[in-house]
């Protein structure tokens, strides 16, 4: 029986493909680096964010990535209000079904725990989840199982009994290493097929598949 589901929040939860995107080219444009087309800045969401800049531009010198960061998220703070995140569909009443059904939700994301709490509050979903870690709650993030293993020894759950949801192989490498059952979604960043390679045991198409999954484990 599951007893915990532990979500992804971009590309899971929210629709945040466009606000990161548009954000990261602002931040090449103003570091005057050549705008990096979306399709690798897509390949590079759920990373931490000093290595989703450093996968989508490897020319930019180690030294100078603290400075990008930086940048990035002055811009992420001015853009977030003109581009606002949506839930994508059958969120939150499915959230609501799996918590009634006896079953507990927690995220785990690389966006920063400041970052992840404001959206969730500012969307009504924050009193669904027993636990939110965001990338500045570990030492090691996505793909390493330290966020999935901190969750679990958190709210005393068993791997075996845990499922880790996300739309990136980085959330199924993660829940895989902290022996979780592990489900990917098709419709955020990633697609199906790299999903089942990187080994998740279940990929769904849309998030109100989550009910009858948890059902039958």
């Amino acid at each position: 029986m599951i007893k915990l589901v532990i979500l992804d929040f971009d590309g899971t939860l929210a629709d945040t493909r466009e606000l990161i995107v548009r954000t990261n080219q602002e931040v090449q444009r103003q570091m005057g680096h050549p705008i990096v087309p979306e399709e690798r800045i897509a390949a590079a969401i759920g990373l931490p964010l000093a290595e989703c800049i450093h996968a989508q531009c490897p020319d930019v010198p180690e030294e100078d990535l603290p400075r990008w960061v930086t940048v990035y998220r002055a811009v992420f703070d001015q853009l977030k209000g003109t581009i606002a995140p949506a839930l994508f569909p059958h969120v939150r009443e499915t959230i609501a079904a799996v918590t009634a059904l006896g079953c507990r939700c927690s995220v785990a994301s690389s966006r920063s725990n400041k970052s992840l709490h404001e959206f969730l509050e500012h969307m009504n979903l924050d009193s669904y989840f027993s636990l939110i870690i965001g990338a500045n709650d570990v030492e090691h993030a996505k793909p390493h199982p330290e966020p999935v293993l901190k969750t679990l020894q958190a709210l005393a759950v068993d791997p075996a009994e845990a499922l880790v949801v996300g739309d990136m192989p980085v959330d199924i490498q993660m829940g895989l290493g902290a022996g979780t059952f592990t489900c990917g979604v098709s419709y955020g960043n990633s697609n199906r097929e790299d999903l089942l390679a990187a080994g998740a045991h279940k990929v769904i198409d849309d998030f109100a598949e989550l009910t009858a999954l948890i059902s039958r484990k």
